[in-house]
């Protein structure tokens, strides 16, 4: 029985992708993460490397959609590979807003990478 990020996996891996794109993770020693990145991670993913909204509250928060990238194997830092990108949660607004950037960003804790869109696709029923 699967469980935790296998399910997650299995159910990115059975989305078709809003995008695909051409991911470089950094490597570690350039700022990326420490940790390869398994089936089922996902990150904030973010169309400039400053992208920041202010609160009421004068709080600056990052600003970004959870994306997860369709990952069959490891993902290392410094390696770069072609992946689709599912947005469980917002899909039709960040297509609109990465087709426009055509670049994004991978935020986790900071940018460990990015992403250049070299296919969109229009979403079921628009």
């Amino acid at each position: 029985m699967k469980g935790g990020i296998e399910e997650r996996a299995a159910l990115i891996l059975s989305k078709p992708p809003h995008l695909v794109a051409d991911v470089r993770l950094y490597p570690t020693n350039e700022g990326g993460a420490k940790l390869s990145k398994l089936p089922g991670w996902g990150c904030l993913c973010c169309d400039s490397k400053s992208s920041f909204i202010t609160h009421d509250d004068g709080k600056s928060y990052r600003f970004g959609h959870d994306g997860w990238p369709q990952l069959k194997e490891p993902l290392t830092p410094g390696d770069q590979r072609r992946l689709g990108f599912v947005f469980l949660f917002s899909g039709e607004e960040a297509l609109e807003l990465f087709r426009k950037a055509r670049v994004f960003y991978l935020w986790e804790g900071r940018i460990i990478g990015e992403a250049v869109i070299v296919k969109d696709t229009p979403l079921l029923g628009t």
